[in-house]
């Protein structure tokens, strides 16, 4: 079955960073992962720290990262307005590898329930995450 195309927005405060027509959308937002499609339900969320990972309409795959955020959908359009966005060929590997391996040392130092405990999970988190984006980007280009 063919997909209905509908238009995507990826908006952070340095600028756009996709506008365009696409066939679906994966997301994390607040509540879970989200895959949107056209005509899905109007819903407004926050998004999590990860990738949105897209068709577009000439069935090429792209991933951007996400530092946060809102997401709204509508029947026929989705926006992403990011804290943070960044594409594959704009995040420096070696950085996002040592902020995993000091997110790793400050996890080791504390204790669960504590609140640096919580930011080094979170710095863990974002920085898996881009390093996520780096590697699918570096898979689709062999």
């Amino acid at each position: 079955m063919e997909s209905i195309s509908f238009h995507l927005d990826v908006i952070s405060g340095v600028g756009s960073l996709y506008c365009g027509s696409v066939k679906t959308v994966r997301v994390t937002g607040s509540e879970g992962e989200l895959g949107i499609r056209y005509g899905h339900t109007p819903l407004l969320t926050t998004i999590k720290s990860g990738m949105v990972s897209f068709i577009d309409s000439q069935d090429k795959e792209d991933q951007i990262f996400l530092a946060g955020g809102v997401l709204e959908v509508q029947p026929d359009c989705v926006t992403i307005l990011a804290d943070t966005a960044l594409r594959a060929d704009d995040i420096n590997e070696a950085k996002a590898q040592a902020a995993i391996n000091a997110a790793k040392e400050a996890l080791a130092k504390h204790y669960s329930g504590d609140t640096d405990y919580a930011h080094a999970l979170s710095k863990l988190a974002d920085a898996m995450a881009r390093m996520k984006v780096v590697e699918i980007a570096r898979n689709r280009r062999h």
